[in-house]
């Protein structure tokens, strides 16, 4: 049984607002509704993820824990973009730690840590090709900031993949020497 609110405020969040959720990314509040579940009244936002096809329920009083936070600031923004131009910084441990690793950045929801993923995994043309997992994640973490950027900037998602790639262009180009590409490589058939 569903019973929509009159309410349009619930801990800092309002209807109608975008925000983040952490395993998803950005998505809008379009309700908050009370649900009776297990015999327990439960207030829940309807968060609607509108490009996954997706309706999520977060009950209002997990919101924060779970990570639910509003869009970032226009200046944190910034910094997350800044980082976009530094150099990569990639640790010499096997791709399934690392992989993890940004997997974990990934979901945390954290805005920087997640910028620091596409900044790691980033290939230019003129770099070798990257793996099947290093792809998805690269373009799961690029998702990610393109969708917070386009909807902080109030631009469409193509304007903010563009941002993105002048940012990334910016950053210092990286040659791996012949013996670290060998390393990789059987890091990954291990």
């Amino acid at each position: 049984m569903t019973t929509p609110k009159k309410t349009a405020a619930r801990q800092g969040f309002k209807t109608g607002e975008a925000v983040v959720y952490p395993a998803h990314g950005v998505g809008r509040i379009t309700a908050i509704e009370e649900q009776e579940i297990a015999g327990f009244k439960l207030e829940l936002f309807v968060v609607s993820f509108e490009k996954d096809k997706m309706v999520l329920r977060v009950p209002t009083a997990k919101a924060a824990s779970v990570g639910m936070r509003k869009l970032a600031e226009p200046a944190e923004m910034q910094k997350a973009l800044d980082i976009l131009t530094g150099r990569a910084r990639i640790k010499r441990t096997m791709w399934s730690r690392r992989a993890q690793e940004y997997e974990a950045k990934i979901n945390s929801g954290d805005l920087i840590a997640v910028a620091e993923v596409v900044r790691d995994l980033h290939r230019a043309e003129s770099q070798p090709e990257q793996s099947y997992s290093e792809r998805q994640l690269y373009e799961a973490a690029l998702d990610r900031v393109t969708r917070e950027l386009a909807h902080v900037n109030k631009i469409t998602d193509t304007e903010a993949t563009k941002l993105i790639e002048a940012s990334l262009a910016k950053a210092p180009k990286r040659v791996k020497p012949a013996s670290e590409a060998e390393a990789d490589m059987q890091d990954e058939a291990a």
